[in-house]
């Protein structure tokens, strides 16, 4: 008999008539947890800028043990958000906020930053439009290497109501998203060879070269076309022009050396649809984020942690699964545990934030944390765009002040745009409108 113990990682999965599905967490794999995080926060960081990031969790949240009974500075934490309790002066819960253009649902995501009504335009059955985080980007992202970072637990940007991204161009495009730490990291701070710089600048003049055809046959076909198409056409040879400035900024930064900054202690080999790997990797993302603001590479993130109508819990529970709970007071119970798991991973980010000096602060008095989910599942799990749950950390340094609980009617609807515009604000842009707004709230 062999001495060595039987040991089963999550990512063990049961083959058999050509399907393949992943074990339930069993006893026997307690052993094999991944150790926790050895990542510590820097004590300093440099210069002080304005920051914004922009954390979403899909399917909503178990809005009973959420929500907090009483409202104002003193107002005391419900069960869930009794897990930040030790940030309470640093952030403010807003209830009863929503998205009036929402239909609710599963496309909370397309619509979190952008408070679009998806289905307006006539003929059309999905018409986005520009998301909070790339107005602020537009502004402060000329002075970084990116100008913002997409971040979910899916690459690309998915598909029509089921994005994953929260990111979307002026003219509604969604911007694609990483999801692999280690991608991530040599994106960031892996300087690049030679060879690769000569590979970079060949492929950059390619895409120069496309875009330059494009935009020639561009003009070509729209002195053809009658007024509707030639406005469709004008919106697509602004896309294409957004996209040449992106492509000339990159160029500009090739020569530009990327910070020095260490693996070590990152657990880069997370994998994002892992059950068991779900801790880890929420928490290396949120360290690269860390470091990409710290290094100021870039001061806009946002990222999707999971996508909608997917996700797990800190045990590899079914979040969406839950999310349809009917009411059930097992399945209620079962979600609040995700959701504190979820502000724990909220909380050790707020912890490095706090911790690192900057200025005559700290890291999270110039930057705002925007947290919360699309949709509200309610008492019954009806997924509506109504009293979303939202909190907003971070950014004295900034010109907010926190409030404690901001409670509004939920069925008066209050739009979040509200909120997204006076983040926009307080980094410095100049605007009196984004989407929706009727006002600013912070």
């Amino acid at each position: 008999m062999s001495a060595h113990p039987f040991r089963l990682s999550r990512r063990h999965v049961l083959r058999g008539l050509g399907v393949s599905l992943t074990l339930p967490l069993l006893d026997v794999m307690k052993e094999t947890q991944a150790a926790p995080s050895k990542f510590k926060p820097l004590q300093r960081s440099g210069a002080a800028h304005p920051r914004a990031v922009f954390c979403y969790v899909p399917n909503g949240v178990n809005i009973l043990e959420w929500m907090p009974k009483d409202e104002g500075v003193d107002y005391t934490l419900s069960p869930t958000l009794k897990t930040l309790e030790k940030h309470k002066s640093d952030f403010t819960v807003f209830t009863g906020l929503g998205h009036p253009a929402s239909d609710g649902g599963h496309a909370g995501a397309d619509t979190w930053l952008t408070a679009a009504d998806l289905d307006a335009t006539p003929g059309k059955d999905y018409r986005n439009s520009v998301s909070a985080d790339q107005v602020i980007a537009a502004k402060h992202g000329e002075e970084t290497r990116f100008p913002s970072l997409q971040l979910s637990d899916q690459s690309g940007t998915g598909s029509a109501l089921h994005s994953h991204t929260l990111s979307f161009d002026r003219n509604g495009t969604p911007l694609p998203a990483e999801n692999s730490p280690r991608r991530l990291f040599d994106r960031l701070f892996v300087p690049e060879s030679s060879a690769d710089r000569e590979a970079t600048l060949k492929r950059y003049a390619l895409r120069k070269s496309i875009l330059d055809s494009v935009q020639e046959e561009t003009k070509r076909l729209g002195k053809r076309l009658g007024k509707s198409d030639r406005e469709k056409l004008a919106q697509y040879y602004q896309s294409v022009r957004e996209t040449e400035t992106r492509v000339d900024r990159l160029t500009n930064w090739v020569d530009v050396p990327k910070p020095e900054v260490s693996d070590q202690d990152l657990q880069l080999d997370s994998q994002p649809g892992n059950a068991h790997d779900r801790p880890m990797w929420l928490d290396v993302m949120l360290e690269l984020s860390y470091l990409a603001m710290i290094t100021d590479t870039t001061r806009v993130i946002s990222f999707e942690w999971s996508r909608e109508a997917g996700g797990f819990g800190g045990g590899g529970e079914n979040h969406h699964e839950l999310s349809h709970h009917g009411g059930d007071a097992e399945m209620l119970k079962r979600l609040a545990q995700i959701d504190r798991f979820h502000l724990q991973r909220l909380n050790r980010f707020l912890d490095f934030l706090s911790e690192t000096s900057e200025g005559e602060g700290c890291m999270l008095d110039q930057t705002m944390i925007l947290f919360g989910s699309g949709m509200n599942s309610g008492e019954g799990g009806e997924h509506s765009p109504k009293n979303l749950p939202i909190l907003v950390a971070g950014g004295k340094s900034l010109g907010v002040r926190h409030s404690g609980h901001v409670a509004h009617d939920p069925d008066k609807h209050p739009p979040l745009s509200n909120l997204l515009l006076s983040m926009i604000q307080k980094t410095g842009v100049e605007a009196d409108r984004f989407a929706d707004s009727t006002s600013t709230l912070v």
